[in-house]
């Protein structure tokens, strides 16, 4: 093993060559309760994970018109990667009235 500043300094070139070390993701969740998405409002990066828990007993969606779908079953957890910025609006095709909004910003 090498002593601490060799490995250190070993790193630090290794980390050089391979460039800048991506944000580290992180996961945010929604709850789904009562026919809401809780919180509505959201902020996040690309490369977040979303994570709908719904507590009804009813299927949901969270739908973004022409873009994704997300199936939210009934009493389960789901994911969703962000993959790219914007402001994004969303809804539950089954429940219009349900509605969400992530302001995706860049990585």
């Amino acid at each position: 093993m090498l002593p601490g500043w060799k490995s250190l300094a070993i790193l630090s070139v290794v980390l050089g060559a391979m460039g800048s070390i991506p944000a580290h993701a992180e996961t945010i969740r929604v709850m789904v309760d009562k026919l809401e998405f809780v919180p509505a409002k959201i902020s996040a990066k690309v490369g977040d994970t979303i994570e709908w828990v719904s507590t009804d007993i009813l299927a949901h969606t969270a739908t973004v018109k022409g873009d994704w779908d997300v199936m939210i079953p009934p009493k389960k957890t789901v994911s969703f990667v962000l993959k790219k910025a914007g402001d994004v609006e969303y809804y539950c095709r089954f429940h219009p009235n349900m509605k969400g909004n992530i302001s995706v910003a860049p990585q």
